[in-house]
């Protein structure tokens, strides 16, 4: 086992501009001031997350849903075997963290879409009450995924933050990705930052 490139760079950027705009939309979810802010935060969490959808089927091998999303009985096994402090180690996302990961991108999408909507007057007061109650769903999912990168990184004596900074993680050589794709986060940057600007103005 070594350190081996697993997480490409759109899948890297794509999280933690997630992970930014998320925190910087829910701190100004309130203030009439930061109305433009919250817009524009919540407009780069929502295109990351329409990026991410063809990504998981043409990405790199542990970008793809196809590696990830497991069913029922998969998920309940990890969980259980989390439990007992005995998890199975996995190169790309555990089970359990690819149910989060399709979470998260579904919230995303519809609380960015009914922000949307508020920001622009469509749909009348339940949207805007729509809108608070994804994002706390959201915030909740965000929470136990974050519960359980720390268990993980704990568990598997590996620090899964700087794997997702570094894109490498422990694994066996013939399990690299080969390549860390930077073309496509060049492509992923230019179209957040397009629709992010068509979103929020």
């Amino acid at each position: 086992m070594s350190k081996i490139l697993v997480w490409d760079w759109p899948v890297r950027l794509g999280h933690w501009l997630m992970v930014g705009g998320f925190i910087v939309a829910w701190l100004t979810a309130d203030s009439e001031t930061w109305r433009l802010v919250h817009a524009g935060a919540g407009a780069v969490v929502i295109a990351v997350a329409l990026f991410r959808l063809p990504w998981g089927f043409i990405g790199s091998r542990y970008a793809r849903f196809a590696d990830f999303v497991r069913g029922p009985g998969t998920v309940t096994a990890y969980l259980s075997s989390l439990i007992k402090l005995q998890p199975e180690p996995h190169t790309g996302h555990n089970p359990a963290g690819g149910w989060a990961i399709l979470a998260l991108l579904t919230l995303a999408i519809l609380c960015g879409a009914t922000g949307w909507a508020t920001y622009n007057d469509i749909g009348g007061e339940w949207q805007g009450e729509l809108h608070e109650g994804l994002a706390a769903t959201m915030l909740s999912i965000v929470v136990i995924h974050v519960a359980g990168v720390i268990s993980g990184s704990v568990l598997h004596d590996e620090n899964l933050v700087r794997a997702m900074l570094s894109g490498r993680k422990e694994g066996k050589p013939e399990e690299a990705i080969p390549s860390p794709r930077p073309f496509a986060a060049i492509l992923m940057l230019a179209w957040v930052a397009a629709a992010s600007w068509w979103l929020a103005s």
